[in-house]
């Protein structure tokens, strides 16, 4: 019995000596540890963003809270581990932040860091518009840019109309001319930038064409080699026409060539039957070479069906050339076309003849 009861008590001191020796249960050195430098990093983005990645730094933390000092609720802070980071949006503005950092035993320091958000002017401005007649449609682009103003310049103390980044606004003009459509980009912020861009608002284009109206736009498109149309001065102001300005047409090398005209005005067979041209044909070689008019995108027919030749009769004057399309049956009463097209001699190829046109107009 002795024996034993030695071991047991040998036992018994080395526990004893254990549990008073032992480094895991002993937490006092807690009490001593803190936090000691604590800091920030603020990386702030420069596109008008917004962005600003927060990284806490702090010797000894074990997590930080940080309060951004914007925003409510659980979206005005967050807990970030030691080497991590934390990303907020912030609109332009001063904010206070606040970064909590939290040592071992659980002690707090808290420290505000101010914060200045600028956001940036934008640059690059590009602005795209559009018109139909009175009808005039505005993009932009910008680089920093959150939003647009546009102002269509037509009236006074304007207010100017909201553009979404990648959206589109439209301005019905009641007039023709040329107005500064001016465009203003906005950062989000208090910085912006501005661009001014004339834009030409044309009265409608159809019959009569007269190539006299300066707020008329006469488009006489081409197809066909070397085919050309211009407006140029009258070359015989004189006998059926004196007016100025008269359109020149230069015949293509193939024999389709001609010049093609969408009308914002459409060509009313209700109001007309007959289309009345003045013609002046310089060179006497080309008399009885055929002048074409031919209507297209018409409401209800094909392209091809509306097509009247007339022969020049003389040259070194102006003569009144009649394209009867009441002559062709297949043709509704109350068709509307929405493009004319003219064409010179298509009975051949060869480019060069030049001839003269005005005064196009629609007649019973």
């Amino acid at each position: 019995m002795k024996k034993i009861t030695v071991a047991i008590g040998f036992i018994t001191a080395i526990m004893g000596s254990c549990t008073k020796d032992g480094i895991h249960d002993d937490t006092s050195f807690l009490n001593t540890t803190s936090v000691s430098n604590p800091n920030k990093i603020f990386d702030i983005s420069n596109d008008n963003s917004g962005r600003v990645t927060i990284t806490p730094t702090g010797e000894g933390a074990s997590a930080f809270v940080v309060r951004f000092g914007h925003g409510s609720g659980t979206s005005a802070l967050a807990t970030v581990m030691p080497g991590n980071n934390v990303t907020h949006v912030y609109p332009e503005g001063t904010y206070s932040v606040v970064i909590v950092s939290k040592d071992l035993a659980g002690k707090e320091t808290e420290v505000a860091y101010p914060l200045q958000v600028t956001y940036r002017a934008p640059e690059n401005i590009n602005v795209t518009a559009t018109s139909d007649v009175y009808l005039l449609k505005v993009k932009a682009t910008a680089l920093y840019a959150a939003s647009y103003l546009v102002y269509f310049g037509d009236v006074a103390n304007e207010v100017g109309t909201p553009l979404a980044a990648g959206a589109e606004v439209s301005h019905t003009y009641a007039t023709a001319g040329t107005y500064n459509v001016r465009v203003v980009a906005l950062s989000g912020g208090a910085a912006r930038a501005e661009k001014i861009t004339p834009v030409v608002i044309y009265d409608p284009f159809g019959l009569p064409i007269t190539f006299d109206q300066t707020t008329v736009n006469y488009f006489f498109g081409t197809f066909g080699g070397n085919q050309q149309f211009a407006v140029v001065a009258n070359p015989n102001p004189s006998g059926l026409n004196t007016s100025a300005r008269v359109g020149r047409f230069t015949r293509g090398t193939e024999s389709w060539s001609g010049t093609y005209s969408p009308l914002n005005t459409p060509i009313d067979m209700a109001a007309g039957k007959k289309i009345r041209v003045l013609a002046y044909n310089p060179d006497a070689a080309l008399i009885g070479r055929r002048l074409n008019v031919e209507l297209e995108n018409g409401s209800s027919i094909a392209n091809g069906v509306a097509v009247v030749k007339t022969a020049f009769t003389t040259s070194g004057v102006w003569e009144e050339l009649v394209f009867d399309f009441g002559a062709i049956s297949a043709i509704p009463a109350n068709e509307k076309f929405k493009q004319l097209v003219l064409r010179f001699n298509d009975a051949t190829d060869g480019a060069g003849a030049v001839i003269y046109v005005d005064n196009i107009r629609l007649t019973n």
